[in-house]
Parts: structure tokens; sequence; C-alpha cells
């Protein structure tokens, strides 16, 4: 049977990397839904995501559009993984809280699978010893994280808060679909 991994993208520059993980996931014959925080949209459109996987890109937890059944439920026994990328300081901070106020953090708490968040964000928010803190958090609560990257970042400044590179986030998802 298909592996299935839910992609988490929330809002952040770096969205547009998640479009490259999606197709990669693809061509390796695993099963992608994705979840979009309602910010993330901002960044990119849902139908690039729902093009890419033949299914529908959920963003609202209480779309009257959909079959009758709990979406954030059914959605969250069908995966095998869950990776949020990119991940906001703001959603790092909900699910290391167990706050669930979306579709992606309802879903995310719901799931019983291995769970990755690969942070993108402004250096001084990746430092900020509150970030730190939920870090910590979501490693007790068995979550990997995969570290931000440094470099030039869009805000300009330069410094660690880049989104990992492709291959990095690939293979956080590989290992975790081997557990």
């Amino acid at each position: 049977m298909k592996k299935c991994v839910i992609v988490g993208v929330t809002s952040s520059i770096a969205a547009y990397k998640s479009v490259q993980l999606v197709s990669d996931l693809l061509k390796k014959n695993i099963d992608v839904e994705v979840i979009m925080s309602k910010n993330a949209t901002e960044f990119i459109q849902p139908l690039t995501f729902s093009t890419l996987t033949k299914h529908k890109t959920y963003v609202d937890t209480f779309d009257r559009n959909v079959q009758y059944d709990v979406e954030h439920i059914s959605l969250a026994k069908k995966a095998d993984a869950f990776i949020i990328a990119p991940a906001s300081a703001n959603v790092i901070a909900k699910v290391a809280h167990g706050i669930c106020d979306d579709m992606l953090t309802t879903t995310f708490l719901a799931c019983n699978c291995p769970k990755i968040i690969a942070p993108a964000m402004n250096t001084n928010m990746y430092e900020n010893p509150i970030t730190q803190d939920n870090f910590a958090l979501c490693k007790k609560y068995g979550m990997h994280i995969v570290e931000a990257e440094a470099g030039l970042l869009a805000c300009g400044d330069n410094g660690k808060g880049k989104l990992a590179s492709i291959p990095t986030l690939m293979e956080a998802v590989e290992m975790a679909l081997q557990k």
C-alpha cells in the first residue's frame, strides 16, 4: 500500500519550496495531502498543490464543499508521516502547546504518526528564547525538528532561519516513513 505524507504549509516566503517538496515526494510514489494555513495562501495558491497531488488542498476546517466525514480525523488516520514545511514561529508555538484553531493544527494534533517540523523565519525570531523553548517542547513530545539553515534571508538579514534544503527535508521524511 502506498505511503501517505501530509505536508503542512504555513505563511512564509519559503512556501514556494514546499511545491518542490511535494513534487519530489510524488516522484517517490508517495501519496501526498496538503494542508495550508490561511495566511500561507497569500504566498502560494492551493490550486498549485491540488494540481500536483490530484487531491483537494485543505485550508478551512469548516469547508462545506466536502464529503460528510470529519476531515481532520480522516486525514490524520491516513497519514504515515506529517511534515510542516515551512513552519512559522506562530504554528510552532501552537503545536508545541496543543493549540488547534485551524485545519493544519487540528490535523497535526490528531495524527498518530511521525511528525516533522521544518522552521523558516527571521533570525531574531528563530533565535528568540521563546522559539527555542518551543522547539525543545516539540522535541520532548517526539517531534523531529529539521534545523533551519543560515544564509541571506528574504528580509535582507543574514543568519539562521532559512528553510532546510529539499534533500534534507526529503531525508527527514524518508526516515520518518521507516519508523
